[in-house]
């Protein structure tokens, strides 16, 4: 009977393909968008995640300063010196620490120059923060020691200016600077904030000081800990050393921070996922409609097909039978809608994980309860019409025209 009670509804709704398709388009438009958000959402959260991965695990960052208010602002505070960071390297916490110096320079070879970002650093910086050398070489120490006129690559700054060509061994000029390039950073794209990190030349950070920044300070600290030391614990010991080192008296606020990467990496897919959840939410909203306009073609249909409904209960069909035959079109239909909308639904999805450039995440669980939830649409709003179409009395509905 359920069979039978299936293949009259689906020949029910093939009478008028055109009402059908225009009844689901609702469930499509609020299944499709669901989808289409939540697997965005979950591409731009694991994107996330995999680029503060690529700064490098287990990092900490020392800045001077404190975050004030406003977006991206600092209060000033006193720059740290290479005095600073050996006296870091000396805690029995931390693995590694490298001091990072940027600044804004042109950078020239032959008849052409780029704007780029000149990083002062030491080879250390290049494990802690993920980066590979697809060619050539690292910093040496005597290098970083007497402050070397040589320089890594990054993919973007190579590309302006060199081509695909090799310039490893090429001679180039930083502002006055003649350097000598010795190797040639692997690409590491944009970042969480779509700032482009293969934008950038290194140099040795005693080179940067003297021949570029002209003065000692270090903007930052790229800090890697030892295996098995927390997070808490190698904040708690850095902050104490600064302290120290600053004189900042016991109770008084501080006027450096230190930033855990991974922490980052939580708030920002966090805020990803709140933003997901809401537009979510409101692309939901179309499923109500969607199963509104079921209902009110279910409505129609019953008084379109009053006179079937009499003959069918005047030669033996019971209530519930009727009732069954009209809420299972409602659910045919609901579920079409689902399955539509569950294809247009992940098609956005791969066009605009392609476009943004986002890994493209589809959920299993998302995609089953969207479906779940258009069947769920048709039982709900095709019970009243249902009902309706049971009560009515086979004289009436005979005598219907």
């Amino acid at each position: 009977m359920l069979w039978e009670t299936i293949r009259l509804a689906v020949q029910a709704i093939r009478r008028n393909v055109m009402r059908s398709l225009l009844t689901v388009l609702g469930v499509v438009i609020g299944v499709a968008a669901v989808i289409a958000m939540v697997t965005v959402g979950q591409g731009s959260s694991a994107q996330v995640t995999a680029q503060v991965e690529s700064l490098g695990t287990n990092l900490l960052i020392l800045r001077p300063g404190k975050q004030s208010m406003g977006p991206g602002t600092r209060e000033a505070a006193p720059a740290f010196r290479l005095t600073d960071v050996a006296a870091i390297k000396a805690l029995p916490v931390v693995e590694v620490a490298a001091p990072v110096v940027s600044t804004s320079q042109t950078v020239v070879a032959g008849n052409l120059n780029v704007a780029t970002t000149v990083t002062g650093t030491s080879a250390d910086y290049l494990s802690l923060g993920g980066w590979t050398l697809r060619k050539g070489r690292a910093f040496t120490e005597s290098e970083e020691r007497g402050g070397s006129a040589v320089c890594l690559l990054g993919e973007t700054v190579r590309q302006k200016i060199f081509g695909n060509t090799d310039p490893t061994g090429e001679t180039l000029r930083v502002k006055n600077v003649s350097c000598t390039v010795i190797g040639l950073l692997g690409a590491k794209g944009a970042s969480s904030f779509g700032q482009d990190q293969d934008d950038v030349v290194m140099m040795p950070v005693r080179a940067v000081q003297r021949r570029l920044a002209g003065s000692q300070d270090v903007n930052s600290v790229s800090i890697g800990l030892r295996n098995g030391v927390s997070t808490t614990r190698g904040v708690a010991e850095i902050e104490s050393l600064m302290r120290e080192r600053r004189r900042i008296a016991p109770g008084a606020e501080q006027d450096f921070q230190v930033t855990d990467l991974k922490q980052i990496a939580a708030t920002l897919s966090g805020i990803s996922t709140i933003l997901t959840g809401m537009l979510s939410s409101v692309a939901a909203v179309s499923l109500l409609v969607g199963g509104i306009g079921i209902m009110n073609i279910m409505l129609v249909s019953v008084t379109e097909r009053t006179r079937e409904i009499g003959i069918r209960l005047s030669v033996g069909a019971t209530s519930g039978q009727v009732l069954t035959q009209f809420l299972v079109e409602a659910v045919v239909l609901s579920l079409a809608g689902g399955v539509l909308g569950i294809v247009v639904g992940l098609a956005l999805a791969a066009l605009a994980s392609g476009f943004m450039s986002i890994p493209f995440a589809p959920s299993p669980a998302v995609v089953a309860l969207a479906f779940l939830f258009s069947a769920v649409v048709g039982v709900i709003f095709g019970y009243f019409p249902a009902r309706r179409a049971a009560r009515l009395d086979p004289i009436e509905a005979l005598r219907h025209q």
